[in-house]
């Protein structure tokens, strides 16, 4: 179980039993930290933490909050500011050279404007959303920390934000979020002072469909779940593709090879490897995914197959475009040396996550750019701003 799936379960063991839980929420950073901003923790009453917000250092000091910083349970957001060399000696010895915020906040009963129970949802129902956050505010401006606007894919709203110019705008920077699907943090300046959000996207986990149950696929569906990856396992021998062989898969398909297009779909949160050991199942596949808008397909097998395997395809009419093409990963996998079946399977999962990150899976000691993309800081007016009605579906306001 990753770590995300981990907390929504602690979470729902909480509500069953109705106890109380804070979360914690890595909401902005600056510099060089472990984690990056959506990072999430949930704290029980009883102290039990389930998931990460640094590398260790943070996480006892953020429970002491929960329990000396919030006598009346109102959201707070605390900054720990790693950047000068006093801190390895002094502070909390994290030598990050970096500043992390992070929100912590009691969560309601009611799920409407929950977090937790928002990407429960999202996960749910395989649609991203976008929560955007209040995490500062200076003046007078009738807004407090911890207030947010959820936006739903089917663009429906709860918002407990009453402040009428700012939840105008921040519904259009939401709607425009999802659309590009990029987080963001925005500062609001309105007569009555400024205001701090935190703009995140969340998204439904990938899902990934391996075409054969032979021994070497199960690691790859261990690693694929070790992610949170959503696991499908599809193959044509019934005595290979089963529950039992397949424990952590979310689904077993037992398919024919004629049939096979009406019991698989590919779309954009879909990543395919192509493993069954059998060209002619393998071509019928292949029929399938390559005009697919699956976001990665991925087969085992030499350049020379999978060149055969492309022209058996143009012989029999499939057509596809170079882009189209360049999805398809032959040979799979990254250059690590594999040669067990473990180890081909870290270089399949590698692949594919590198693919899905838009890296290109090189050593991080060889990256002149930061490893993580730095928090651009967006501005906004509101003041000057005019509210005309924002077209979602072309992107204009």
């Amino acid at each position: 179980m990753n770590e995300i799936d981990a907390i929504l379960t602690a979470f729902a063991a909480s509500q069953h039993n109705h106890e109380p839980v804070f979360l914690a929420t890595v909401v902005n950073i600056q510099g060089s930290t472990y984690r990056q901003p959506g990072a999430r923790m949930l704290i029980t009453s009883t102290g039990n933490m389930v998931g990460t917000i640094s590398g260790g250092c943070l996480e006892n000091d953020v429970f002491e909050h929960t329990r000396v910083s919030m006598p009346d349970r109102q959201p707070i957001v605390v900054t720990y500011d790693t950047t000068a060399d006093e801190d390895i000696v002094w502070g909390f010895g994290l030598g990050c050279n970096g500043v992390v915020k992070i929100l912590i906040e009691l969560l309601e009963q009611d799920h409407r404007l929950n977090p937790l129970a928002f990407i429960n949802q999202c996960f749910h129902n395989k649609q991203p959303g976008i929560i955007a956050t209040v995490i500062a505010i200076e003046g007078t401006v009738n807004v407090r920390v911890g207030e947010r606007l959820i936006l739903k894919s089917d663009h429906s709203v709860n918002t407990n934000i009453q402040e009428p110019a700012l939840k105008a705008v921040l519904l259009q920077e939401a709607q425009f979020a999802l659309q590009t699907q990029k987080c963001g943090f925005h500062k609001y300046q309105l007569a009555q002072g400024k205001v701090d959000i935190f703009i995140e996207v969340i998204k439904p986990p990938p899902n990934l469909i391996i075409f054969g149950a032979g021994r070497d696929s199960i690691p790859v569906a261990q690693f694929a779940k070790a992610l949170g990856w959503r696991v499908t396992i599809v193959d044509c021998r019934a005595t290979e593709v089963t529950k039992e062989r397949f424990v952590m898969a979310d689904e077993v398909i037992l398919t024919r090879r004629e049939i096979l297009h009406k019991q698989t779909c590919a779309d954009d949160y879909t990543m395919a490897v192509v493993m069954t050991h059998n060209y002619l199942d393998d071509l019928e596949i292949l029929k399938i995914l390559i005009p697919s808008t699956s976001s990665y397909i991925g087969c085992l097998g030499s350049k020379q197959r999978t060149e055969r395997l492309l022209q058996n395809l143009r012989t029999e009419g499939v057509q596809y475009n170079q882009q189209q093409l360049q999805k398809l990963h032959a040979p799979i996998g990254i250059d690590i040396g594999a040669d067990t079946p473990e180890a081909i399977a870290l270089s399949i999962i590698t692949e594919i996550q590198a693919v899905l990150a838009k890296r290109g899976g090189g050593f991080l000691k060889n990256r002149i750019e930061p490893i993580h993309e730095r928090n651009q800081v967006k501005e906004i007016s509101i003041m000057d701003l005019g509210f005309g009605i924002w077209d979602w579906a072309t992107g204009n306001r």
